[in-house]
C-alpha cells in the first residue's frame, strides 16, 4: 500500500434554477467513482459541492412563482441533495454558493486582486429595461436580426443565420422579461485583469493540470490575447454585493468557483480533523481535483487559477474534462423521451445500472457519451447479473447444503486466483486515471474466467457423484472467493451491490487491500438475490414518463452535443421532393482545399480553409474518419455549396458546405470536378 494522499475533489455547482437530469449525473458519476476508488485504497479523499445559487434567472423565477430566492434555492436543494444520494452520490459536504463562507471568501478574493491593482473599472453602455428597472443580458434581450432578418433572435446571435453581433445592433429589441422596449443606460463596470496573468496561465495550462485537447484548447484563447472578465453586475440582482460598492454585485460566474472553497470550509467547521489552510493554502501538499464538463472550461482554466494565483491561494493540481451525454445517438430530446430527469430514472430502474453503464463507456478524454437504451439493458443484464452477481449464485447453495455455509480452505487452481491477483494493479492504474471503462472491460474479462472455470467443473454434476463432495466444496469455495474479488474491484462502482454481497460474505466493509487474502474456514450468510435484470418494459415507461406535449413546447429541451459539420454525413431517410427551382437555387462551385486540419475537441470534425476564386471561406466537413491524414486533401478540387447560410459553432463560423458521398465512416469521398476545373467556377 503507498503512502496515503490528502485529496479534495469537486463536481461542477448544479444550478438552483432546475432538476437534474441524465446529462448532469454523468458528471457526478464520475466524480463519485474516482472519489470512492481513493477511499477504498485508504487514502483521505474529501469530495465537496454545493448549489450555484445566485444570479437573475433565480431571481426572476423566485418572483414569477412568488417566492423569495432563499425560498427557491433552498427547495431546489433539496430535491438535487435526494436525488444525488438516491444515486449513491457519496458528498462529505454539500453546500450552497449563497452562504455565510462563500459570502466572506468571494469579498476576501476580491479585496485581495483589487488592492493588489488586478481589478479596473470603466463604464459599460447597455440595454435597460425601464418597467423591470434593471440592466439585461443578452439572453433577457429579443428582437429582429439585423442581418437577416429573422424575428425574434437573442440578444448576441442569431439562431436562423448564425450571426453574431452586438445586442445594440438588434431591430426592434424588446426586453424578454417584460416585453417593454429597453432604453440604452451606461454603468460603472468592474474588471478582473486577466491579461496580468497569461504567463503564469500559459506555464500552468501546458504543466499536465489539463488534458491535451483541453490545453490544446486553451491555448487558442491564450494566443489570441486574454481580455478583461466583467465580473460585476447592477442591481436589483441576487447574489453578494462588492465590498464597498453599494448597488454593485459579483457577477455568479465570480462567487461560483469559489463555492468549492465555501463547501470545504463549512465542512471542516464540523471536523476537526480538517484544516482549510493544509488544502487551500498557498503552500498546500495536498491534492486539488476539479471534475467539469466542456462548456464551462474558460472558467475552470483561465478565470479560476488566474484568481487563486492574484489572491494568495494555491492551484489546482489538474482539471478533470468530460463530454456531453447524448441518448441513443442524439441529443436528449422531450419529444422522444429522452430527456430523462434522475427523479424519472429512479422511478423506474435501479441507479447502479447506470453507474455501471457511464463506467463502461468513461474514458480519460472529452469525447461525448452515448447512452444507448437498447445497448444499456444488454449490458447490465449480460455483465452485472449474467457474469458477476451469476458466480455467487452458482456457489452459494452448494456451501449451505453441503457444509452448513461454511467456505473450505482452497484453491483448486492456483493459476486463477494469480491471474486475478496480478489484474488488480492495471485495474487499480485505469481506476487513477479515469479510465473506468478500461477498469470495467478488465474486470469482466476476470468475471467470464472464473465462470468459464466453474462451467468447466461444473459442481452440479459433480455433486451427484459419489465421494466428490469436497472437490465440491473447493469449487465453489474458489468461486466465491473469486466473487468477492470481483466485487471489490467494482466497488466504486456499484456501491449498494458491494453492501449486499459484504452481508452474504459476512464481513465488514471491504477494502482495496482484502484483495491479496481470500476467505478461509469462513461463515457465509444466507445468499439472497443481489441484483436482477432490467425488463425492457421498464425502458419503455420511463421513456413515456419522460415525455411532454409538444403542442406546449416549442422546441426540444436538450443538452448540447458534440456539434458536427454543415458537410457530416448521416443515414437519413430520403428527404421530402423538391422543384426545380429550389435545386437550381443551389450556388455550386469549385473549390480550392487550401488548407485542411483537425479541430481539437471535435470528434468528427476537419477545418478546411476554401478558396473560391473571389473569395476565401472557412468550413467545418464531417470528414474526419476518412481522412486521418488532412494534409492529404490540401491543393485538390472539390464541390462547394457557397450560398448555404453560414453556421455559428463552438469552434467557429463554417461558411457552406462542400460535398461528400459513401456509407460513412472510413468510406466518405469527397467529391472532385474533372481536370480542368479552377477555383470559384460555378457548377451547372
Amino acid at each position: 500500500m503507498t503512502e496515503a494522499r490528502k485529496i479534495l475533489v469537486t463536481s461542477a455547482l448544479p444550478y438552483a434554477n432546475g432538476s437534474i437530469h441524465l446529462g448532469h449525473m454523468l458528471e457526478y458519476i464520475q466524480t463519485d467513482m474516482w472519489v470512492r476508488f481513493q477511499k477504498l485504497r485508504g487514502h483521505q479523499c474529501i469530495y465537496v459541492c454545493a448549489d450555484d445559487a445566485h444570479g437573475s434567472a433565480i431571481m426572476l423565477r423566485a418572483e414569477k412563482e412568488g417566492i423569495t430566492p432563499e425560498q427557491l434555492i433552498d427547495n431546489v436543494k433539496a430535491e438535487h441533495s435526494s436525488d444525488f444520494a438516491d444515486f449513491l452520490v457519496d458528498f462529505d459536504n454539500f453546500h450552497s454558493t449563497h452562504s455565510d463562507e462563500n459570502r466572506e471568501l468571494a469579498s476576501l478574493i476580491y479585496t485581495r486582486l483589487r488592492d493588489a491593482g488586478h481589478i479596473a473599472t470603466r463604464s459599460v453602455t447597455q440595454y435597460f429595461d425601464p418597467d423591470k428597472g434593471m440592466f439585461l443580458a443578452d439572453r433577457f434581450i429579443k428582437g429582429t436580426c439585423p442581418k437577416c432578418a429573422a424575428e425574434d433572435q437573442y440578444g448576441d446571435n442569431c439562431e436562423k443565420c448564425g450571426a453574431t453581433y452586438e445586442p445594440t445592433e438588434l431591430k426592434n429589441p424588446k426586453s424578454a422579461i417584460s416585453g417593454a422596449t429597453p432604453v440604452l443606460r451606461d454603468s460603472k463596470h468592474f474588471f478582473f485583469k486577466l491579461p496580468d496573468f497569461e504567463a503564469m496561465l500559459k506555464g500552468w495550462t501546458r504543466s499536465g493540470a489539463l488534458q491535451d485537447a483541453v490545453a490544446n484548447k486553451i491555448a487558442e484563447w491564450l494566443d489570441g490575447g486574454l481580455q478583461e472578465w466583467d465580473i460585476s453586475r447592477d442591481a436589483p440582482y441576487f447574489g453578494f454585493e462588492i465590498p464597498d460598492e453599494p448597488g454593485k454585485y459579483f457577477y455568479v460566474w465570480l462567487d461560483a468557483p469559489i463555492g468549492y472553497m465555501a463547501s470545504f470550509k463549512n465542512l471542516c467547521a464540523r471536523r476537526e480533523d480538517l484544516s482549510f489552510d493544509a488544502f487551500w493554502g498557498k503552500d498546500s501538499t495536498a491534492e486539488l481535483y476539479h471534475f467539469i464538463g466542456k462548456d464551462i472550461v474558460n472558467f475552470h482554466t483561465l478565470f479560476w487559477p488566474a484568481m487563486l494565483e492574484g489572491s494568495g491561494f494555491r492551484k489546482p493540481t489538474a482539471v478533470n474534462v468530460h463530454g456531453y451525454l447524448t441518448v441513443n445517438g442524439q441529443k436528449m430530446s422531450k419529444s422522444r423521451g429522452t430527456f430523462i430527469k434522475a427523479r424519472t430514472y429512479l422511478d423506474h430502474l435501479n441507479p447502479e445500472y447506470l453507474r455501471y453503464y457511464y463506467a463502461s463507456k468513461l474514458g480519460r478524454g472529452v469525447d461525448d457519451l452515448d447512452l444507448n437504451l437498447e445497448d444499456f439493458v444488454q449490458k447490465v443484464n449480460s455483465d452485472l447479473v449474467g457474469k458477476v452477481v451469476n458466480i455467487a449464485s452458482r456457489c452459494a447453495g452448494f456451501i449451505h447444503k453441503g457444509n452448513a455455509g461454511v467456505l473450505v480452505a482452497a484453491n483448486p487452481e492456483p493459476e486463477l486466483w494469480e491471474a486475478f491477483q496480478a489484474a488488480a494493479p492495471s485495474i487499480a492504474e485505469a481506476y487513477e486515471a479515469r479510465d473506468f471503462s478500461r477498469a470495467m472491460r478488465e474486470i469482466m474479462a476476470l468475471a467470464d474466467r472464473a465462470n468459464a472455470w466453474i462451467a468447466d467443473k461444473a459442481p452440479w454434476a459433480l455433486n451427484k457423484v459419489e465421494g466428490k463432495q469436497d472437490e465440491v466444496q473447493a469449487i465453489c469455495a474458489l468461486g466465491v472467493n473469486l466473487f468477492r474479488q470481483l466485487v471489490i474491484m467494482l466497488k466504486p462502482v456499484l456501491p449498494k451491490l458491494a453492501e449486499a454481497a459484504e452481508a452474504f460474505l459476512n464481513v465488514p466493509a471491504l477494502t482495496w487491500s482484502d484483495l491479496a487474502t481470500p476467505l478461509a474456514n469462513h461463515p457465509l450468510n444466507a445468499f439472497t438475490p443481489l441484483m436482477t435484470r432490467i425488463e425492457p418494459a421498464k425502458i419503455d415507461a420511463m421513456t413515456e414518463a419522460s415525455k411532454e406535449d409538444l403542442a406546449a413546447q416549442s422546441t426540444d429541451a436538450a443538452t448540447p452535443a458534440a456539434p458536427a459539420g454543415n458537410g457530416e454525413l448521416t443515414k437519413e431517410p430520403l428527404a421530402a421532393e423538391i422543384n426545380f427551382d429550389a435545386f437550381a437555387a443551389v450556388d455550386l462551385r469549385i473549390a480550392l482545399i487550401e488548407k485542411a486540419e483537425f479541430v481539437e475537441g471535435a470528434d468528427k470534425l476537419l477545418r478546411l480553409t476554401l478558396d473560391i476564386g473571389d473569395a476565401k471561406r472557412n468550413v467545418f466537413s464531417g470528414i474526419k474518419s476518412a481522412y486521418p491524414d488532412p494534409s492529404k486533401l490540401e491543393g485538390r478540387l472539390t464541390l462547394y455549396v457557397a450560398n448555404l447560410a453560414p453556421r455559428k459553432m463552438k469552434f467557429g463560423l463554417s461558411e457552406g458546405m462542400v460535398l461528400a458521398a459513401g456509407p460513412g465512416g472510413e468510406e466518405i469521398f469527397l467529391l472532385s470536378p474533372d481536370a480542368g476545373a479552377k477555383p470559384g467556377q460555378r457548377v451547372h
